[in-house]
């Protein structure tokens, strides 16, 4: 039987290197790194898919209350664990579903070979099989970027910070490690993600950023979508990269 769905809040920030630094000592004493963290923290890269009609960019640019985003992800630019993931949102709340896929699978999938997820033991598989055959999802876009993350249990408290957010261009193999890229955010910003379930503690309330920082809907996936419109030929990529932060 499959679990109910269980949405969590999600907030984001744009934020300079400035405001991440002091965040970053406020934090160290509220809240336990991620335990996946090597360093400090990890490369993230995620392959998103979208369909003939760019409906996936198209609800996140018009602000449409519920929709959903299809990416296969891996980390720290390894094969040793491959995760397809379906993102689900609901205004400011987030339903992340996710599958574990082999380097074959997924080879597989990169070169339009959907057939053997239909009888994919995991039902999250299955779907997405209906999802890439009935609406024609393809590749569209490859986004890097640094992860820095911070846990708390009380709430199911998850903090990150991203930063180096990079648009994979010329194509959209996941596992190129020399894939050339083209920075994604302003000069000096990182992207600040709040995710928590139950209750966001006080203490780590009044640790975020102040009023001045910027409160921000845009998504990592949209910015690296408009970086490189010039592979897809829609009308809705063509808007002024200055539009996105104002």
């Amino acid at each position: 039987m499959k679990k109910a769905e269980r949405f969590r809040n999600e907030w984001k920030y744009l934020v300079n290197y400035a405001e991440l630094a002091l965040l970053r000592q406020r934090l160290a004493v509220l809240l336990q790194p991620d335990k996946h963290s090597i360093d400090g923290g990890y490369s993230i890269r995620s392959l998103y898919f979208d369909d003939y009609w760019n409906t996936a960019y198209n609800e996140k640019d018009a602000g449409v209350l519920t929709r959903r985003k299809w990416r296969i992800r891996i980390y720290n630019a390894s094969d040793s664990v491959i995760h397809l993931e379906r993102k689900k949102k609901y205004g400011s709340y987030i339903f992340k579903e996710s599958a574990s896929l082999t380097r074959e699978q997924t080879d597989r999938i990169l070169d339009g070979d959907y057939a053997f997820l239909l009888a994919h033991p995991d039902q999250l598989c299955r779907e997405f099989y209906v999802e890439c055959t009935s609406r024609a999802l393809s590749p569209r876009v490859i986004v890097d970027y640094e992860r820095e993350a911070w846990v708390q249990d009380e709430g199911t408290v998850r903090i990150t910070f991203d930063t180096d957010v990079r648009a994979g261009i010329l194509h959209t193999d996941l596992f190129d490690s020399s894939l050339p890229t083209l920075s994604a955010l302003p000069p000096g910003k990182a992207v600040l993600e709040v995710k928590f379930t139950e209750f966001l503690p006080q203490a780590v309330r009044e640790a975020l950023p102040p009023s001045s920082a910027e409160f921000t809907a845009v998504s990592k996936f949209v910015l690296c979508c408009d970086k490189t419109r010039y592979l897809h030929g829609f009308e809705s990529y063509f808007e002024t990269e200055g539009e996105r932060y104002q």
